[in-house]
């Protein structure tokens, strides 16, 4: 049962939820301008967690036939044969149900509006098969984090959960091109669509370098529509040293560097904002009148 566990974990890279969990707390603070319901808390996360577990269950079915192929991808779990796909398809449409009652849990408006973002999520994984663009819909499913987080808490859309959400969307785009360059001979020769396999790999990268400027520019225009303090526009030039960095890592020569920008540098980034919105929150206005 461990060891199922564990490669069920690893079939959905449950790891990689940092890249979302954080970005979502921040929401809820600064929407909230403080903490919320404890319960909210609870459901928002559980949300999160049940939405992404669906959609990388519905992306490792719909890619079986590529994983197999794909030299990168080849020993996955999904590929290998360890997980079926019918184990694969019970656990998407699980969690998916697991979700919509989260929502339910929340307000009727997020449970009507639950649906959308499971049609994106079985949109994305397909997407690689008729659209270059295939990660702005990736993107668009992070652009909903704050919104819902902004339906749950409020039952309406503030400006600033919008804004998030295109710094989110444009963040979580670029480094999805970064991370699809190590398929770019692949994508080529088997007909993948991918900016990458479109425009190729250095284009890719100034595409993807232009997406993270949007990313900083959206957060900084959160802050003020928000309200937020300096504690918060500090934050907002620190993470964007670590998106400078996760740049210098990945060269058109050398794409050796990849896995330590997406998996750690962007791990970074969601958590450093979530640590300078809840600091801004909480010490922004003793700082003030200091």
């Amino acid at each position: 049962m461990i060891n199922k566990l564990k490669t069920y974990l690893e079939l959905i890279k449950f790891s990689h939820t940092i890249f979302a969990i954080p970005f979502g707390i921040s929401s809820i603070f600064i929407i909230e301008k403080g903490l919320p319901d404890v319960n909210k808390i609870f459901w928002i996360i559980l949300a999160m967690v049940f939405a992404r577990t669906a959609g990388m269950a519905f992306n490792r079915y719909i890619d079986i036939p590529i994983d197999r192929i794909n030299p990168r991808t080849k020993n996955w779990p999904s590929a290998k044969g360890e997980v079926r796909p019918w184990e694969m398809m019970a656990l998407g449409l699980t969690a998916s149900i697991l979700f919509m009652y989260s929502a339910y849990k929340l307000n009727m408006l997020a449970f009507w509006l639950s649906p959308v973002v499971i049609l994106l999520l079985l949109i994305y994984p397909a997407g690689k098969r008729f659209t270059q663009y295939v990660h702005l819909i990736l993107g668009a499913v992070y652009f909903l984090i704050p919104v819902a987080v902004s339906i749950a808490l409020k039952g309406s859309v503030e400006l600033s959960a919008i804004t998030l959400g295109i710094a989110m969307a444009f963040w979580v785009a670029g480094f999805d091109i970064l991370y699809a360059l190590q398929d770019y001979e692949f994508d080529k020769s088997f007909g993948i669509y991918s900016i990458p396999a479109k425009y190729g790999i250095k284009k890719s990268i100034y595409i993807a370098r232009f997406f993270h400027f949007l990313t900083f520019l959206f957060i900084l225009i959160t802050g003020f529509l928000a309200g937020m303090g300096l504690i918060y526009f500090i934050g907002v030039f620190v993470l964007t040293g670590f998106l400078v960095y996760e740049h210098t890592l990945i060269k058109e020569n050398d794409l050796s560097q990849i896995n330590k920008a997406f998996f750690t540098v962007n791990g970074f980034v969601s958590i450093i904002y979530m640590i300078f919105v809840i600091l801004d929150t909480y010490l922004g206005e003793m700082l003030w009148k200091m």
